[in-house]
């Protein structure tokens, strides 16, 4: 399907560093070529960026995901929209299909900063006119904005996944009660049953099983989390469903953040196969015997193009 090239309508689409290979995906399943921007660093480190191509009255989508390392990537997306917004760009889009600082969206405890709502008004300063993203951490993040936020979803791409692979006697399981949103929704999708881990936190990346809500003995479980950082949580959680009884234990999530240790201990869990998306980068060092990686790219890309011809988005959710 190509886009609507109508003499008044220009679509430029242009990447940033964090994320290339999917960059190029999304583009190849646009059928429009990557804009012409260069970036390199000045020997102190500092971002230089040079937009190769006139970006005059075009609608301009640049594509970056806020993942490690977090504080580069946001640099450089937020160098790329002043760029554009300088170069008279009619509107700018930041397809951010991992958006970083997202753990951070209230005040736990006194002093604690707001980190997503201030990456939020650093993008809207920028000149960014409109966010396109991939399962917030926290849905109310959209909240923060201004400008208009679209948060796709990767349940159906999991859900089809999973569906494709004819498992019987499934039950969804959410990792932790915060989590149990997210599982429901995609329990009814997949027509399964759905249990609960209650665990405890007593410290950032450090979590405790408590115990199972819900009947896993003999079935197939497979926990959903929108991010996998540590490991902690997820392989905590198979244990657990393994000596409530389950079959097998699968793990699917959006974000495959994998901080070390989290390679080491995924392979070496009860997981029988952990699913993923392309939304961040997962480097070689990353992947692993059980890793599954399903691409998003045709999702941002129907997505580009229904906001560029001025349609829709919402139906994608489904």
């Amino acid at each position: 399907m190509t886009l609507d090239m109508a003499p008044h309508k220009k679509i430029k689409v242009f990447t940033g560093t964090a994320n290339p290979s999917l960059a190029y995906a999304i583009t190849e399943s646009l059928g429009v070529p990557m804009g012409d921007a260069t970036i390199s660093r000045f020997r102190d480190g500092e971002i230089n960026l040079r937009i190769g191509e006139t970006v005059r009255g075009a609608d301009v989508f640049v594509i970056q995901p806020t993942s490690s390392p977090a504080d580069s990537n946001l640099m450089e997306l937020l160098v790329m929209a002043d760029a554009l917004r300088r170069a008279s760009a009619k509107s700018v889009t930041a397809v951010m299909p991992y958006y970083g600082y997202a753990r951070q969206d209230r005040k736990n405890k006194p002093r604690d900063p707001i980190s997503a709502k201030l990456v939020a008004n650093l993008l809207t300063a920028a000149g960014v006119d409109r966010v396109l993203t991939l399962d917030l951490h926290a849905g109310q993040i959209q909240g923060f904005f201004d400008i208009p936020v679209d948060n796709l979803k990767a349940l159906p791409i999991l859900t089809r996944y999973f569906i494709e692979k004819g498992l019987d006697n499934v039950v969804v399981v959410a990792p932790d009660v915060g989590g149990v949103a997210r599982a429901r929704e995609f329990s009814t999708r997949l027509n399964a049953p759905l249990a609960i881990i209650d665990k405890r936190r007593p410290e950032p990346n450090v979590s405790q099983v408590m115990h199972v809500v819900g009947d896993v003995r003999g079935k197939v479980a497979i926990m959903v989390d929108d991010l996998v950082d540590t490991g902690g949580t997820i392989v905590n959680g198979a244990e657990a469903l393994v000596k409530a009884g389950a079959a097998e234990v699968y793990a699917c999530c959006t974000h495959a953040v994998f901080s070390h240790p989290a390679v080491e201990r995924l392979q070496a869990s009860p997981l029988k196969e952990v699913v993923v998306t392309d939304s961040v980068p997962i480097t070689p060092e990353k992947q692993f015997p059980k890793l599954k990686v399903l691409s998003v790219a045709n999702l941002f890309a129907e997505a580009i193009r229904r906001i560029f011809e001025e349609r829709s988005v919402s139906l994608l959710f489904d």
